[in-house]
């Protein structure tokens, strides 16, 4: 399986982190919404070789803007944003953009109605969507968030699945998959104490060897044919050797 980068796990210059990125062994990397929208940077990441596999929308939002605002002002601000982002990812040649809901379980319905308006957004630019479960927000537990996005019933709405926070919620990442089928839409590997969202280095938590082999062997078994992309803080004190240790893991396990 291919594996990708989250590449705002390094701070500094936008070109000396696709540097660092590349001289691990990454070919393929994750951006947030307005980054790497230079032309050095664009430069950058074509003469290294590397390509874009994932952009994420809600990053960098302008205050105020929200999927599930409580005004047609504050939704309408993050519907601009999300398609300005995909209009990037687009440019970059992402085939994967996700979101993360809101914290209000009341407002999914608002948050559901513009989904549908952002998946048919990047329908028409070959983008798949997904939809990250994130515990302590409106959509906590992968299981829930599938439950959701049947009930939605968009072709073009998938799955984000991170192992972090499944170890946050209790889930078995092997049984999810399975239970995602072909709405799995993206992979986020990271670790943690199994309490809070640390995005620690992978065996580094709770994650064991066995665990994180039995996540690939499912993967392995599942329809979804995309990569899997460590996420991990740029708080960390070394995130470059977190990052290249993490991919070893994740070679060995693979």
């Amino acid at each position: 399986m291919e594996l990708s980068c989250c590449a705002w796990a390094l701070t500094g210059s936008e070109e000396d982190a696709l540097a660092a990125l590349a001289a691990i062994g990454f070919r393929s990397i994750d951006v947030q919404a307005k980054t790497f929208v230079s032309p050095a940077s664009r430069a950058r990441i074509d003469d290294l070789g590397l390509s874009v596999s994932c952009l994420a929308l809600c990053f960098n939002m302008e205050d105020g803007a929200a999927l599930d605002g409580a005004t047609a002002a504050a939704q309408q601000a993050a519907l601009d944003h999300c398609r300005e982002a995909l209009d990037h990812a687009e440019s970059l040649g992402a085939s994967t953009a996700y979101v993360v809901p809101g914290t209000d379980p009341a407002a999914l319905p608002q948050f559901g109605d513009a989904l549908g308006q952002v998946a048919d957004f990047a329908a028409a630019r070959a983008i798949r969507v997904g939809v990250e479960h994130f515990p302590g927000k409106a959509l906590p537990t992968a299981a829930g968030t599938l439950e959701y996005l049947s009930r939605l019933n968009h072709p073009n709405l998938y799955l984000l699945l991170d192992t972090g926070h499944l170890q946050m919620s209790k889930e078995d990442p092997a049984a999810v998959i399975a239970a995602a089928g072909d709405r799995l839409g993206y992979v986020h590997l990271d670790d943690n104490d199994g309490e809070a969202d640390l995005h620690w280095p992978l065996l580094a938590g709770v994650l064991t060897e066995e665990a994180l082999a039995a996540t690939f062997a499912a993967l392995s078994l599942s329809p979804y044919a995309g990569p899997a992309s460590i996420e991990l803080s740029p708080q960390l004190s070394d995130p470059v050797a977190a990052l290249a240790q993490s991919r070893a893991c994740a070679l060995q396990c693979s």
